[in-house]
């Protein structure tokens, strides 16, 4: 016994001791930088780290893509800000949940400088395997420990007042895009540049979920005799709960319903189908008719913003799309402009890149009004919840023939006829679109939607 715990002493006293060593021969170490987690959204606070592009060793340029992670919206490249080597890997690829700040990996300046982090071991390291699947139980059992997160790099110092702000390439072109100064954004990066997601936190609120559709991925079975299965929240769903119950809370939802016919567009789309290959949905050209009606009344074009209300000039409509790990909004940028054809393209890139997780933040981050459509799962009408702090999500249901009294010339002796009929209903935040402009909205839009020539103009 007296043996044991002299060797159990003795193995404490080595670990302390090589700790030590660990953290007194960082200061003897070459110079050198660390990389941090980056926020690559305004709501992300932890992330999965997805890939390394670079191994050890590596040459790293301005604008190099160092790895891939996983945000709570989307999967998005980590792009260099700096010139160096990537010396040492301390999370690897596969990580999940690393918070954001948390050191991943050291740079140098110096190739020679390489060598000599091969054994750098840091303070706490962090558990680098993937999260394995939830497994079926049949009784509760203990919950293991979370493994230590690295320590957080300290805050980078804001650039001066009055000077000129430094930014990454990235960063850059999408404040062009956004039409935002950086002058009075601070960055986060290293010693105060200005990063993407520091140009997308001045840019817009995140989007989010604006209604709940099936899941697509197959649910983990239980396993025969459990009680019940945990499964895998992913960051995206995590998000999505968080914000529609803010939006629920904060927003005064209120909705409006309403019958559009839809002969005269189902027509028009099959004669435009027929007449070339690339082939159009009905979403498209609901897309484009709200589109239109936002420009007719600009008024549901808006977002509450506390002390001010801002109306758009654009039509940038977010449209929900259902994948594996959640819903998320990509955007369809300037849709009143576009033609049926044009949208119908950008929707089926958006869609197929958020089903892959390949949207870039600007591509989903922002929009002026969202459009769900359940119409393709059988769904006749449903109420969405308001993708803030936009003022307005439009929920559409599917169409179904209704038979109805004949008003035609044939009226005498055919006094009922058939027309195919779609029910949409408007959901608004009452601070901003009360329920005569919801009206007028949903009046312009079925002026659209049933005398479709309109689209095309």
């Amino acid at each position: 016994m007296l043996a044991r715990i002299v060797g159990q002493c003795r193995s404490q006293a080595r670990s302390s001791v090589l700790a030590l060593a660990a953290r007194r021969s960082l200061s003897s170490l070459p110079p050198h930088s660390f990389l941090p987690m980056p926020a690559l959204s305004p709501t992300m606070t932890s992330g999965n780290l997805a890939s390394w592009k670079i191994a050890e060793g590596g040459v790293i340029n301005v604008g190099d893509v160092i790895a891939e992670v996983e945000t709570d919206k989307a999967t998005v490249d980590y792009e260099a800000q700096d010139e160096g080597f990537l010396a040492k890997i301390i999370i690897q690829e596969g990580a999940q949940d690393v918070q954001v700040g948390a050191n991943i990996g050291i740079v140098v300046d110096d190739e020679a400088s390489i060598a000599a982090f091969k054994d750098y071991v840091p303070d706490a390291a962090p558990a680098a395997a993937p999260a394995a699947a939830p497994a079926a139980v049949s009784a509760a059992a203990p919950k293991a420990a979370p493994a230590a997160a690295p320590p957080p790099l300290p805050p980078a110092s804001a650039a001066p007042v009055g000077a000129t702000a430094a930014a990454s390439p990235y960063a850059k072109a999408i404040a062009a895009q956004q039409d935002i100064g950086l002058a009075g954004i601070v960055g986060t990066g290293p010693g105060g540049r200005i990063i993407a997601a520091d140009v997308l936190e001045a840019a817009a609120a995140p989007a989010v979920a604006a209604a709940s559709t099936p899941s697509a991925g197959a649910a983990a079975a239980a396993a025969a005799g459990a009680v019940y299965v945990d499964i895998f929240i992913s960051n995206i769903k995590k998000v999505t709960a968080k914000r529609m119950v803010e939006s629920k809370n904060s927003a005064p939802h209120y909705y409006l319903t309403a019958e559009v016919e839809m002969d005269a567009l189902i027509a028009l789309r099959g004669k435009i189908n027929a007449a070339q290959e690339m082939k159009t949905s009905v979403n498209d050209y609901i897309i484009k008719a709200v589109a239109l009606a936002l420009q007719e009344v600009p008024e549901c074009n808006t977002s509450w913003n506390d002390d001010y209300v801002r109306q758009f000039a654009a039509s940038d409509i977010s449209v929900a799309v259902n994948t594996d790990k959640g819903l998320i909004t990509p955007i369809v940028f300037n849709a009143d402009s576009k033609k049926i054809t044009e949208i119908s393209a950008d929707v089926k890139t958006l869609a197929g890149k958020a089903k892959d997780g390949k949207l870039k933040p600007e591509e989903f981050m922002g929009g002026t009004f969202t459009v769900s459509n359940l119409g393709s799962f059988g769904i006749k009408q449903f109420t969405a919840i308001i993708n803030m702090p936009q003022a307005c999500i439009l929920a559409v249901g599917g169409t179904e023939k209704k038979v109805v009294p004949n008003d035609g010339p044939d009226a005498a002796t055919k006094p009922f006829t058939t027309k195919s009929v779609m029910l949409v209903s408007l959901t608004s935040d009452h601070r901003v679109v009360d329920g005569a402009i919801g009206a007028a909205w949903l009046k312009s839009f079925r002026k659209h939607v049933e005398n479709p020539v309109l689209l095309l103009l």
